[in-house]
């Protein structure tokens, strides 16, 4: 299988570790999930994310300086 050992050192994620390290609902992880604002894989009926993609994921969110609320 070509390209196989590409996810050979990746740490993957279920989505309540997601929503635990992210401190978010579940819910809000499958909601960026099914949008395509985060990646993950389907193994069944359950998902898991790549850890650098929860990484670049916060690391594209957070706005140094600015705050969204008042």
């Amino acid at each position: 299988m070509a390209g196989s050992g590409e996810f050979a050192n990746t740490r993957f994620l279920t989505v309540a570790e997601v929503a635990a390290v992210m401190r978010v609902s579940k819910m809000t992880v499958y909601r960026l999930v099914h949008s395509g604002e985060m990646p993950a894989v389907r193994f069944g009926r359950s998902y898991r994310v790549p850890e650098a993609a929860v990484e670049e994921y916060v690391r594209h969110a957070a706005v140094e300086g600015h705050s969204e609320t008042a």
